[in-house]
């Protein structure tokens, strides 16, 4: 039987490389992965992960998973938010990404549950947690609609969903931001991280992530109501959220 093809940016590979492909840019990029997000965004992606973490409103004593959490921005805010009683889990499928943000807490004085995990497959109980969020994660996952799953399984009845990510840019700045994403990101990445390709497979990726109504609808037929999406700088990125049917 012919394995199925899936995207990797505009290439396509066997559905069963995808994972480790990603995980390879991730690998690559570690290390000057905040660095990198100053520079590619300006500063925004602070801006952007700040609204986030509005929207996600963590409270005392809650249980939160952060999925593809990186170098730890969301979850080290979050872990201030819901205190010594709450907790916070930080998660990514690459280890190398985790094994900077596990640094970056222990640095500023948080000791946080982490785990090297799939979303498509999470190892946590059903109805667990209060809140989750994925930042810049999810136009990685392979299986998509199974991550949204996922995520809903792991939410109690009533618990929010929050996502933040790259999404369909408004039709007016669309020719310079395509300008912008196939010839400075790569350039940046090339001076700055030593990998070109890498960026240059970011920003393909984003032009293969679904659209704002597509997520929405996604994270509908996953299990989510109340879902809705908010757009940052003129759609660049969106924040999509949704609450767990009971």
């Amino acid at each position: 039987m012919t394995e199925k093809n899936i995207d990797f940016g505009f290439t396509q590979v066997p559905e069963s490389e995808k994972a480790r492909k990603v995980a390879d840019v991730f690998d690559s990029v570690a290390t000057r992965y905040d660095l990198m997000n100053d520079l590619m965004s300006g500063g925004l992606h602070r801006l952007w992960k700040r609204f986030a973490l509005s929207r996600v409103s963590a409270r005392p004593g809650m249980r939160v998973l952060d999925i593809a959490g990186g170098t730890g921005d969301l979850a080290k805010s979050m872990a201030q938010d819901v205190g010594p009683e709450g907790e916070v889990w930080l998660t990514d499928i690459n280890g190398s990404m985790l094994s900077v943000g596990r640094d970056r807490m222990l640095d500023a004085g948080l000791v946080l549950p982490t785990a090297v995990c799939d979303a498509e497959a999470l190892p946590f109980e059903t109805g667990y947690f209060d809140r989750v969020t994925v930042a810049f994660g999810l136009r990685n996952m392979t299986h998509k609609e199974l991550a949204l799953a996922e995520m809903a399984r792991v939410l109690r009845p009533g618990g929010k969903l929050v996502v933040l990510e790259f999404s369909k840019v408004n039709e007016t700045l669309s020719t310079a931001y395509d300008w912008y994403s196939f010839n400075v990101l790569p350039w940046l990445g090339r001076q700055v991280a030593k990998d070109e390709d890498s960026y240059r497979y970011l920003a393909e990726s984003i032009r293969m992530h679904p659209d704002q109504e597509t997520l929405k609808l996604m994270m509908e037929q996953a299990g989510f109501n109340r879902t809705q999406y908010f757009n940052l700088t003129a759609g660049v990125v969106a924040v999509h959220e949704g609450i767990r049917m009971l």
